[in-house]
């Protein structure tokens, strides 16, 4: 990491930044430090409206916070009606485009309108502030729109990614006590339809509270619809009212909760309130991706993932942006669809997954080569660390060396993005977060919660409690204790290894899990992983590690690559010599198998846990509904057997 090349915000993109150098950053995060009720309270006044103000900012029993106490506000009131009166009126608020290519443009006055018609559809059939809903949906506007009613109503939401099954579904169901489904017939992927509505009537026998089921129609295919519950979203809508106000709400009324799974079959609900998580998702996208008025900014996660309740929904459409939505697959139908969109639609702001990256980078230069770039001026990375190869590549190529790469760490539990370079103000190093932003104490930790030194590993953890953060697991606040704040008592432990390094730039290095050691080394599997696909035969890399008698723990990689035709076994003995060549002898893996592709999550993260068992129990178990194809692992734990 010493010899990590280091890339300074240019002049230029300083000269027009919202925070504009070092220093400022530094200023802006030690008023934070030093003050943060008052730098917060400051915010809150000055960024968001409010009904009623606050008694006074923060409330801490530990572990449990409350942020502006007493304050009366809307997410949905923030997210639409305030930019009414503004110029925003008719500016783009989202932006859409099908997979089969339709589009809509939605302007803020509409989006208000058609928000209002909703929240009056919910409310004409009896739903108020402290209902629970489930939104299962392809990425369609009303999705955004369900999404925003319940808000504006205080109905508290649980959106579930729209690939789920019935059974995953169910206990979604089950565990928030949901009253009301609001789903879509299906959804286009990859040009075949992805039904949903089915789904939910395979779950729903078992979920005696739900009495509402309201479709919006998107394909068109014949759909069964059960008298009394089952309800077409346009029937509702033709005559329901466009008068319908935003509901003054608790800063701590329930907003939503985003169920995340664990290696038990269990769901674990994460809640987010009203009032801080807004704030702090709201100065996130103003910070990182240096917002401005005239942005077109692309998320391109699904709105069943937290990165798009923050990033797509409610944190840009707070601030007044064009958010732009798509619904479809990258490679449909081709490598370039992505491309073409930017192209089309003049993105400024690009924010995805390094997952995808790799996927495209795997393709080769010549679909993003045909296309007009030329509009971005910023790119962004989240999920899980980025490869530097792979940083290098969408930097270069995509960005054309000339937008910065906000490499951002956060969780589903932090609500808003937590280390990450403020583009206008701190250099990029290739691989790394970078810095915390305002307001986020962060450290690395040894197992007895002491910093430490630099380039030392250890523990990823805040120390302080900070608006945007979980309040607790939804039904289950000794769970919540437990996992987040008991294991460093006093520190909130975010399950991740991490590194500090001169620079005081953070390294996030994977799971805690996802360390390996290897003959007393202590190995992050990104460091193996990195090395790994900087081999240009290499497109994809994912490491574990397996007991061992002798080093107590193996290497084991499994790899994706550019091109099928390769020699497997003299191509695994070169690899083999790579790693050792790049990191050093004891990081040589034992065993690489090779793989078309890597178990994943429809979030597009690789399931390390799943390849952990099949190489030490050669087999699967746990929860797996997060998985995106599970003839994935089929496939890698059948290859075992043949061996």
């Amino acid at each position: 990491m010493s010899e990590t090349p280091v890339y300074p915000p240019s002049p230029e993109f300083v000269s027009k930044a919202n925070v504009q150098g070092l220093e400022a950053y530094r200023e802006l995060y030690r008023r934070a430090g030093e003050r943060p009720e008052e730098f917060w309270g400051e915010l809150a006044e000055k960024e968001l409206f409010w009904f009623q103000k606050w008694s006074h900012v923060f409330e801490w029993n530990p572990p449990f916070a409350k942020w502006f106490v007493g304050g009366k506000t809307n997410v949905c009131y923030n997210c639409v009606d305030r930019h009414l009166s503004t110029p925003r009126k008719n500016k783009a608020a989202i932006i859409w485009e099908g997979e089969p290519g339709d589009q809509r443009v939605i302007t803020y006055q509409e989006l208000h309108r058609l928000v209002s018609r909703f929240s009056s559809v919910l409310k004409s059939r009896g739903y108020q502030a402290g209902d629970r809903a489930i939104i299962y949906m392809p990425m369609i506007p009303e999705a955004a729109i369900a999404m925003l009613a319940c808000a504006r109503l205080g109905i508290t939401h649980s959106v579930v990614f729209g690939g789920f099954s019935a059974e995953a579904l169910k206990a979604r169901i089950l565990d928030l006590g949901a009253v009301i489904v609001i789903t879509a017939d299906g959804g286009w992927r990859r040009g075949k339809e992805v039904k949903l509505k089915s789904v939910v009537d395979e779950a729903l026998p078992e979920c005696p509270s739900v009495r509402d089921v309201i479709v919006c129609r998107r394909t068109g295919s014949e759909t069964g619809m059960a008298a009394g519950r089952d309800h077409w979203w346009h029937e509702l809508d033709e005559n329901a009212s466009e008068d319908c106000p935003a509901e003054p709400l608790d800063s701590e009324h329930p907003l939503y909760v985003l169920y995340t799974s664990g290696t038990t079959g269990q769901p674990k609900g994460i809640l987010h309130t009203t009032g801080g998580y807004l704030l702090q998702a709201t100065m996130t996208v103003k910070w990182v991706f240096d917002l401005h008025e005239e942005d077109t900014f692309w998320c391109t996660a699904d709105i069943g993932w937290v990165t798009g309740h923050s990033y797509i929904v409610y944190g840009p459409l707070s601030a007044g942006a064009t958010t732009l939505m798509y619904e479809g697959a990258p490679d449909t139908p081709a490598f370039d669809r992505w491309w073409r969109i930017v192209e089309k639609y003049r993105v400024n702001i690009f924010y995805t997954s390094p997952t995808a990256i790799r996927a495209l980078l795997r393709q080769g230069e010549k679909w993003p080569a045909a296309h007009d770039l030329s509009s971005l001026r910023l790119l962004g990375s989240v999920g899980e660390p980025i490869n530097p190869a792979a940083w290098e590549w969408y930097y270069r190529v995509i960005g054309k060396e000339k937008c910065p790469i906000v490499d951002t760490w956060w969780q589903t539990e932090t609500g808003a993005i937590m280390i990450a370079p403020m583009p206008g103000a701190v250099a990029l190093k290739p691989g790394s977060g970078t810095l915390p932003l305002p307001g986020v104490d962060a450290d690395v930790v040894d197992f007895a919660g002491n910093p430490v030194g630099a380039d030392q590993e250890g523990f990823l953890v805040i120390r302080r409690p900070w608006p945007a953060m979980l309040r607790t697991i939804w039904g289950d606040g000794q769970r919540y204790k437990d996992q987040y704040w008991n294991r460093l008592p006093g520190l909130y432990f975010t399950g991740d290894a991490a590194r500090r390094d001169a620079d005081g730039y953070i390294w996030v290095l994977g799971r805690v899990d996802d360390v390996m050691n290897v003959s007393g080394h202590r190995l992050s599997t990104m460091e193996v992983e990195s090395a790994l696909v900087r081999h240009p035969a290499v497109a994809e890399a994912a490491v574990v590690g397996k007991p061992d008698e002798i080093t107590g723990q193996a290497i084991c990689a499994f790899v994706t690559l550019k091109s099928g035709n390769a020699d497997h076994a003299t191509l695994a003995k070169e690899l083999r010599q790579w790693v050792a060549h790049e990191i050093g002898g004891f990081a040589r893996p034992q065993e690489i198998r090779f793989s078309d592709a890597l178990p994943k999550t429809r979030s597009g993260k690789i399931m390390r846990r799943l390849l952990r068992e099949i190489v030490t129990t050669h087999s699967v178990s746990g929860d797996v509904t997060t998985l995106e194809d599970m003839g994935v692992v089929t496939r890698l734990a059948a290859q075992h057997d043949e061996e």
